[in-house]
């Protein structure tokens, strides 16, 4: 009888959990980038293997400040994506030492009934200082595994260690899906990919994309029109950029990057605007 059940990723921004989602998937589903809090709601991607299925969901990164609507927004979405789910996997990096943040989603897993898994990345990294510290509570968790999502080391033990956990039953997707993000979503958090690469320290992580229309378009190109949404106006034109460089660079990286995946022409149509309210839509 096959294994099928749900595996959240749980663990403070920037310890690469969106990295590990990606390379389990064999597929870009969650988007990946030097800054903070760049996964805004649970991601789902979904692995069929010989073993059965396993459907990951990749939250948000715990942060410690609270104050402000968005981040109380992202905790929300990780207690939520704490309930039900059939095995946890909190990913640590020992490159960083343990703080407050860290402390936070601890506390949270002290009241996780579900087993839990403590995923001990960056294996690839020659220094790992604190790598002890997260050793001293591995006997809070049912078992512990070292990887490297970076490198892809330890990932079938992992998978194999994961469906360990899991109830037998039959799949709760087709085997030819990957993922439950929809299209529009998945392409306006490409977007939002590029838009950090290229601004890194400049953009604020409250910025959003949002998708209008993707359409199919004479000579079999895919004309896709999307919206810049940021919250004050010195923030659109830091997108912009002098002369309209900043959006002009923005968009030729993501539609580079959508041709190939969809392996036609695009026109990516960007436009940036100020709305201080959209915080309200997520």
């Amino acid at each position: 009888m096959p294994k099928s059940g749900f595996a959240v990723l749980v663990g403070r921004s920037n310890v690469g959990k969106s990295t590990l989602l990606n390379a389990l998937a064999g597929s870009k589903l969650a988007i990946t980038t030097p800054k903070p809090q760049t996964t805004r709601k649970p991601v789902q991607g979904i692995i069929n293997d010989e073993l059965g299925q396993i459907v990951f969901i990749d939250t948000p990164g715990v942060m410690q400040k609270s104050r402000d609507t968005l981040t109380k927004k992202l905790l929300q979405y990780v207690k939520d994506s704490l309930k039900d789910v059939d095995v946890v996997l909190y990913v640590v990096d020992p490159t960083r030492d343990i703080g407050n943040e860290e402390r936070q989603v601890l506390r949270a897993m002290h009241r996780v009934k579900a087993p839990k898994i403590l995923v001990l990345n960056k294996l690839d990294q020659r220094e790992r200082p604190f790598l002890y510290k997260y050793e001293a509570v591995a006997d809070e968790f049912d078992a512990t595994i070292e990887v490297s999502a970076l490198k892809g080391s330890n990932l079938n033990d992992l998978k194999e260690l994961i469906f360990s956990f899991l109830p037998e039953g039959e799949p709760y997707f087709p085997d030819f899906q990957m993922s439950t993000i929809e299209q529009n979503e998945w392409i306006a958090e490409l977007i939002r990919e590029k838009l950090f690469l290229r601004l890194r320290k400049e953009v604020p992580y409250s910025i959003h994309v949002v998708v209008d229309e993707v359409e199919e378009r004479d000579n079999d190109m895919l004309y896709i029109a999307a919206r810049v949404l940021v919250n004050q106006d010195r923030y659109r034109k830091m997108v912009i950029g002098k002369g309209g460089r900043g959006i002009k660079e923005i968009g030729q990286a993501a539609r580079k990057e959508l041709e190939v995946v969809f392996q036609r022409k695009v026109f990516l149509d960007l436009e940036v605007e100020v709305d201080p309210y959209w915080v309200k839509s997520l």
